[in-house]
């Protein structure tokens, strides 16, 4: 008989995560609870977390309490014991005081209490010669969203002996959108499939669910649109709210609800009505049906996601109606069930207008006051499209009566798609911190979003989510880091872009101050990077035509006019540059008067706006002394050469990363490259047929001439 040697569980953990170090696919994202590897703190940390009582038995603290089982059984090597009770010298106590009596004699109610129903208290507690490590909230989300914290503190190393801090989320709905289509397809998606496999829910729940679930968790996400803004009707049958309710029942322990898109004709497609009229009492009473017919079963269904008379989706102006008329029909079907409605203000005419920037503002901004509470109207950062760079959008300080939801895009339409490093919390930050002036100097974009400058009862912020059914999750390792940061914005909008930036390479990568301090100002610099490639200057929409991908300036004679480039950049042999001044179309009317007064004013308009509201002469001197010919070809330059800086920064990191992750940023590198050189040249050559100067000496020239650059067409570009 042969001798079967065993091995103990830390020897097993030590051996499975040895592995682990030598390649990575990215699968656990942030949460990679490896090994601690700075000795002392491996040490202080398995003094003071010696066993993990958690008090209560719902599916949500059994789901914290598993959370802090596996995360720190990964970091410190060793099983932590699990206990009913405090026993240890150091314990770690989580729960609240209704599910914990340890808790609810700590005397923390009034600090509870402006945690709110979500926030939570994460604090050191001496008593009788014992060192309790608490995590405390008025609900088990609260409880769960404080485990992930504390695991975070660890997994970036920092120092949790003396712990005293609360947080709380600044803003209520956190809510990712997903842009899939019921084929699976996904609209501007760049990282496989949905992950939604309708064909085998509701019977089979896959761990991409509940992983899916728990990194939302860590970052505060609490909400999730499955499906597509522009919506398929059928989503609301029978057939398919079964299959919604298996993934709600998966999501729930985790504190993330699910909402759908909701098709505004889906009485005539799917009800059997004639119309869908939103003041016609039949389509009120379908929709009514329809909305308890879901809460039977999702009882905490969160609500409808609505786009409607914007690219070709029905809405209510169809009946001569209004957006409020249509929202408030749907709002009062959820009200009673405690539901929302996300009603989007990306809209535009179906006539073009002198300027589609105008357009939200035009048709949302006389509606202020009409909606009903439980409306959040959810707006785009900027007018336009998610461009890589754009002025905030006036909407935001306009409507103090009606909440306004922010909304951000992570998946990377016109910032590279999925193979390009583009860190955009700088973006969100930008506008983020944008001042309206709507009641003063400080009325921040941020502040109208956390309803703190009006006082909004609801609040929320969304974004686009970048993700598909790829190993990891978003096709470019780094896209997970925009994944992250709008979490943890949506959270809490005060956080650094560095911080953040900092927290995801520490728990994705390495807590190694040799691989962090380039790495970390490499992501800092890369929005601004893609932004000098593409659009610099404030140009915007100059990418090729439908599948956005590469550029395209020369894109014209489309079904309308703002489907094409031209129409944006507006170049000529006099100059470039759309004019919104009072001259143009004034738009800068739409902003309260100093924004207006900035944007308009030649001398004070920041540079990174500057044709995005002025048409220039190509001999317009800028801030550095050049023409602004020169300046643009310059600026492209530069992007191009950041690019190639990211490229050397990322090989001096082979040893800090493991090898397949190493080699797959490395390889997205070098397309990013080579596309930057694509975009620089292309954009370079065809802006030359109007400025008829020459590229400044000493610049790198274009490789090819226009033409062969007019003539590529991509055939591969996913995202539908």
């Amino acid at each position: 008989m042969c001798k079967i040697k065993t091995f103990s569980l830390s020897v097993l953990i030590h051996l499975l995560f040895a592995l682990a170090a030598h390649a990575d696919d990215g699968y656990r994202l942030w949460l990679r609870y490896d090994l601690i590897k700075t000795e002392a703190k491996l040490a202080r940390y398995r003094q003071h977390l010696q066993e993990i009582v958690v008090q209560g038995s719902s599916p949500t603290l059994k789901a914290a309490k598993d959370e802090l089982k596996q995360g720190l059984s990964g970091l410190l090597g060793n099983a932590v014991n699990l206990s009913a009770e405090p026993s240890r010298a150091f314990t770690l106590v989580a729960g609240t005081p209704k599910s914990s009596a340890f808790i609810s004699s700590l005397n923390v109610s009034t600090r509870l209490q402006e945690a709110g129903q979500e926030g939570y208290l994460l604090f050191t507690h001496k008593t009788n010669g014992r060192t309790c490590t608490v995590i405390a909230a008025n609900t088990d989300a609260g409880v769960l969203y404080g485990a992930f914290h504390l695991l975070r503190l660890l997994q970036t190393e920092q120092d949790i002996t003396s712990l005293n801090l609360s947080s709380a989320p600044k803003t209520q709905h956190r809510i990712l959108n997903h842009w899939d289509n019921l084929d699976r397809t996904v609209e501007r998606g760049y990282s496989g499939f949905s992950l939604w496999d309708w064909h085998k829910l509701p019977e089979y729940i896959d761990q991409r669910y509940i992983d899916y679930a728990r990194a939302n968790a860590s970052i505060g996400i609490n909400g999730t649109v499955l499906t597509n803004v522009n919506a398929n009707s059928l989503v609301l049958t029978e057939e398919y709210l079964q299959k919604v309710a298996a993934l709600a029942n998966a999501f729930r322990p985790y504190g993330l609800k699910v909402y759908l898109t909701a098709r505004f004709s889906s009485p005539l497609e799917i009800g059997g009505l004639k119309t869908a009229d939103p003041l016609n009492p039949e389509v009120q009473a379908w929709w009514k049906r329809k909305v308890q017919e879901i809460y039977r079963h999702i009882p905490d269904f969160g609500g409808f996601l609505v786009k409607a008379n914007s690219e070709g989706q029905p809405g209510p102006q169809n009946y001569g109606r209004t957006h409020a008329d249509g929202a408030n029909m749907m709002a009062d079907a959820l009200a009673p069930m405690g539901g929302i409605v996300m009603w989007r203000a990306f809209v535009y005419d179906n006539n073009v207008p002198d300027d589609r920037a105008k357009q939200a503002y035009n048709e949302f901004k006389p509606l202020d006051g009409t909606f009903r509470k439980n409306v959040l109207v959810q707006v785009k950062n900027g007018a336009i499209d998610f461009q890589p760079r754009e002025p905030f959008h006036p909407l935001f300080g306009a409507m103090p009566r009606t909440p306004l939801m922010m909304e951000f895009q992570i998946t990377q339409e016109y910032l590279g798609q999925g193979t390009h490093l583009a860190y955009l919390a700088p973006l969100y930050k930008e506008v983020l911190e944008s001042d309206t002036y709507a009641k003063g100097k400080g009325s921040t974009v941020a502040k109208v979003v956390d309803g703190s400058l009006h006082q909004y009862t609801t609040t929320g912020m969304a974004g686009v989510a970048n993700i598909g059914t790829d190993r990891n999750w978003t096709g470019h390792h780094f896209g997970q880091a925009n994944w992250y940061s709008f979490g943890r914005l949506a959270w809490d909008h005060t956080l650094a872009s560095d911080q953040m930036a900092q927290e995801w390479l520490r728990m994705t990568f390495s807590n190694e101050d040799a691989f962090l301090q380039p790495t970390r100002k490499m992501m800092l610099r890369s929005h601004e990077t893609v932004v000098n490639y593409m659009t610099p200057l404030g140009l915007h929409h100059i990418m090729g035509w439908n599948h956005h991908y590469g550029p395209g300036p020369w894109i014209k004679d489309k079904p309308r006019a703002d489907w094409t480039s031209v129409y944006y950049h507006r170049a000529t042999e006099k100059g470039i540059g759309f004019d919104r001044t009072k001259t143009g179309s004034n738009a800068v009317a739409q902003y309260f008067a100093p924004v207006e007064k900035l944007f308009s004013s030649l001398k004070n308009c920041p540079e990174k706006y500057l044709l995005w509201f002025h048409h220039l002469p190509w001999d317009y001197k800028v801030s550095s002394g050049r023409i602004l010919w020169d300046e643009l070809c310059y600026r492209y330059a530069e992007g191009v050469n950041e690019v190639r800086d990211m490229q050397q920064t990322w090989e001096q990191q082979q040893n800090h990363v493991d090898p397949e992750r190493f080699k797959h940023v490395q390889t997205f590198l070098k397309i990013q490259e080579k596309e930057a050189r694509w975009w620089r040249d292309a954009c370079l050559l065809y802006f030359q047929t109007f400025s008829k100067r020459p590229i400044p000496a000493g610049l790198e020239k274009p490789a090819h001439d226009l033409e062969y650059y007019q003539r590529i067409e991509p055939k591969f570009a996913p995202g539908i």
